[in-house]
């Protein structure tokens, strides 16, 4: 199998995970707050039927319609894709998590989405997932070399260095935070609780960071 499509059977293994995670909820939890500032789970999982539906075409045309506002763009696909009851958009997610299309990124871009939002959803719920390790590693691997202005954590890690407790993974310069793979993505990521899992004189600046 290419690479291409090993990464692909990752990211809808994970959808698939997701939407039967979230086919289990009742309605106070969809309105639950997520670890997304500001989102919902409900919310969360708009974004992501519009993340899924996205094509590089539209991705650049939805951006410049939002004056190049990241957020601002994020929030329109937000309320586009928001059925009027979590089951609509529950359905709306079913519908889209096999496609294969993508922004203007990197595929395994397509990873981070999955893993952090998943968490985004999952941690509030007290849901846990064993995510399969190679999807956290590319992810984190992702993000190390991502810049913040694109949602990544390239010049966070050129001052501390993250260490995979679970996978042996080190990445970056600087005073050393330890923890799980998964925790370390989170927290680069913007996540604070995923803080609570890390130790290291390294947690300082990515808590400062955040």
């Amino acid at each position: 199998m290419a690479e291409k499509d090993e990464v692909w059977a990752m990211v809808h293994a994970e959808r698939a995970a997701l939407v039967e995670d979230l086919s289990r909820l009742d309605g106070p939890q969809w309105e639950q707050p997520s670890l997304c500032a500001g989102w919902t789970v409900h919310d969360v999982a708009a974004h992501l039927v519009d993340t899924y539906r996205t094509t590089r075409l539209g991705f650049v045309v939805g951006l410049a319609r939002a004056r190049f506002d990241f957020d601002r763009q994020n929030s329109v696909g937000v309320a586009r894709e928001r059925g009027a009851t979590p089951q609509e958009t529950l359905e709306r997610l079913r519908r889209a998590a096999s496609r294969t299309s993508t922004p203007p990124a990197p595929l395994d871009s397509r990873l981070v989405e999955e893993v952090v939002h998943g968490e985004d959803i999952r941690r509030p719920l007290g849901l846990t997932r064993a995510y399969p390790a190679e999807a956290v590693v590319r992810s984190l691997r992702l993000q190390a070399r991502t810049p913040a202005s694109f949602g990544g954590a390239k010049e966070l890690l050129a001052r501390v260095r993250l260490t995979a407790t679970d996978t042996g993974l080190t990445l970056g310069t600087g005073p050393e935070a330890t923890g799980p793979a998964l925790s370390l993505l989170l927290a680069v990521s913007g996540r604070r609780p995923a803080l609570d899992d890390l130790s290291g004189p390294g947690v300082t600046a990515l808590a400062a960071d955040g």
